[in-house]
């Protein structure tokens, strides 16, 4: 495995397996533009099966803060610590910056405070029409 952070490389039939249980989720050529597309990436790649098998993204104003999206390892893989080392090599790449954020669901949140986040209020709004970012 090999930890990569850009997605130069990539390919969408390389991002197979990913938005598990999302009702309408991103298609793989969605999902490269947005791993493409964000501030900053770390991926796990299968170099062996040529194949992404975890992300994480951030989304910076490169001053005093980011925001973590998303991070999502194939679910035949959870629980190796490959979303550790995901969140571990994110949190390093922002290291400089004054605040790091993002928004999980409850059952998540022991998974966060593990790597050393705290639980904070927060506020969302989701547009679930625009989940595929289809047209």
């Amino acid at each position: 495995m090999e930890y990569k952070t850009h997605a130069g490389d990539i390919t969408p039939g390389m991002l197979e397996g990913f938005f598990a249980g999302w009702p309408d989720p991103p298609d793989c050529e969605t999902h490269l533009r947005l791993l493409q597309q964000s501030s900053h990436v770390v991926l796990a790649v299968d170099t062996e099966e040529k194949r992404v098998i975890g992300f994480i993204t951030a989304v910076s104003d490169g001053v005093l803060s980011a925001y973590i999206p998303l991070l999502e390892v194939l679910p035949e893989l959870q629980g190796r610590g490959i979303g550790q080392t995901l969140v571990r090599r994110m949190i390093e790449k922002l290291g400089n910056l004054y605040m790091i954020d993002l928004c999980c669901d409850d059952g998540l949140v022991p998974f966060y405070e593990q790597q050393g986040m705290h639980r904070v209020n927060g506020m969302i709004l989701r547009n679930y029409d625009r989940q595929s970012a289809g047209q």
